[in-house]
């Protein structure tokens, strides 16, 4: 039995680590056409309660802890004004330590042997073969048959219509990304604002959250209520003006996160699948991270994604030959996990509401 991963994103590569660690034959399948082919999204913070676990179930703790953001855990927010209304400074205990997510997808690649990623992999289709086969169908028009296969592809799972006819919704929040380059040289005021780790800028219906990465990089998620066409086909100077347009009388130097961005403006706007997402039990597949649990940022999607990796491995690995009881095992942590989550509190409401500002405050000053 070869257990096929579609995805080589955190949660595919951690289930791959585990199941090389407990020689078990995995292979993954990626669309991008290379480890680099694109950035890998920006800072996380890995939790002691499950990413943390994860990486050590994958026997990768240490190197995790190397690669730590020192500072990283500060925390600023302000409101419109940049007034600062909360400046809690990285304590040194390193409870949820930061990392780039980058850096963590090479550790985990570089943990794997050679060829046990396929990149350049696009999946156009999966069908039931019967018995727990299933047929894989790529964009180049090759396809092969595997017994055990796991969707770790994300929101849009090429996967998922396997088990269940649900897809993400949207939320009503548009994210414009963007990105400075050597803030404290480059950009001076927005890197002061943003400070040594994260910024939260809060307002009713709209916020920017940024983050300093490695080398002084400023990165920049300015959220906004909208409908879902907003922008849509606009190029991105239009994206970039319009955008500024939403945060006309905010500060200069929050603005700036966005107007003096060193990257095209990326849009994206979040989905969620439903609350409680589950499936009957079927022969040779399942799902893990977003594929299986899609949320709003919060804090929680990669270290969910991790340890469903690691447990979905390790049950496979505490059964040996049993196949369907590995899967039924994990899947039902997982729909636990992943419900209990879902019903934590709204964090959107909280950064958006009417009183948005303050209502950060409180909820940062709850921890």
């Amino acid at each position: 039995m070869t257990v096929t991963i579609i995805g080589a994103g955190l949660g595919g590569l951690v289930l791959a680590r585990v199941l090389h660690l407990n020689g078990i034959p995995v292979e993954v399948h990626e669309a991008d056409a290379s480890a680099d082919a694109r950035r890998q999204g920006g800072m996380l913070d890995i939790h002691p309660w499950n990413g943390q676990p994860a990486l050590a179930a994958a026997g990768l703790l240490d190197g995790f802890r190397d690669l730590v953001l020192p500072g990283r855990e500060s925390t600023r927010i302000v409101d419109r004004d940049g007034t600062v209304l909360l400046d809690r400074p990285d304590d040194g205990t390193g409870e949820r330590p930061e990392v780039q997510r980058g850096e963590l997808r090479q550790l985990l690649l570089d943990s794997l042997p050679p060829g046990t990623v396929h990149w350049g992999h696009k999946v156009a289709g999966v069908r039931a073969l019967g018995d727990g086969a299933h047929e894989v169908n790529l964009a180049d028009g090759s396809r092969f048959v595997t017994n055990l296969l796991v969707g770790a592809d994300g929101a849009w799972s090429k996967v998922r219509p396997l088990l269940t006819t649900a897809t993400p919704e949207y939320v009503g929040v548009t994210v414009v990304e963007t990105f400075l380059f050597d803030g404290d040289t480059r950009h001076p005021a927005a890197a002061k604002a943003v400070g040594a780790g994260a910024l939260y800028a809060p307002a009713p219906g709209q916020g920017i959250v940024a983050h300093r990465e490695s080398g002084g990089t400023l990165h920049t998620y300015a959220q906004l209520f909208k409908p879902q066409d907003w922008l849509a086909g606009a190029d991105a100077a239009t994206v970039t003006a319009r955008a500024a347009a939403e945060f006309d009388g905010w500060a200069p130097e929050l603005t700036a996160l966005i107007t003096e961005s060193d990257t095209p403006p990326v849009l994206r706007r979040l989905g969620t699948l439903p609350a409680g997402h589950r499936w009957t039990r079927v022969p040779g597949v399942t799902l893990l991270g977003d594929a299986a649990h899609l949320m709003p940022p919060n804090g929680e999607g990669a270290n969910l994604a991790m340890l469903d990796g690691a447990e979905l491995g390790q049950a496979l690995a505490a059964h040996p030959g049993d196949v369907e009881a590995a899967l039924a095992e994990y899947e039902q942590a997982m729909f636990a996990r992943a419900a209990a989550e879902a019903a934590g509190e709204d964090v959107y409401a909280i950064m958006f509401g009417d009183d948005a500002p303050h209502s950060m405050v409180a909820l940062f000053d709850g921890e």
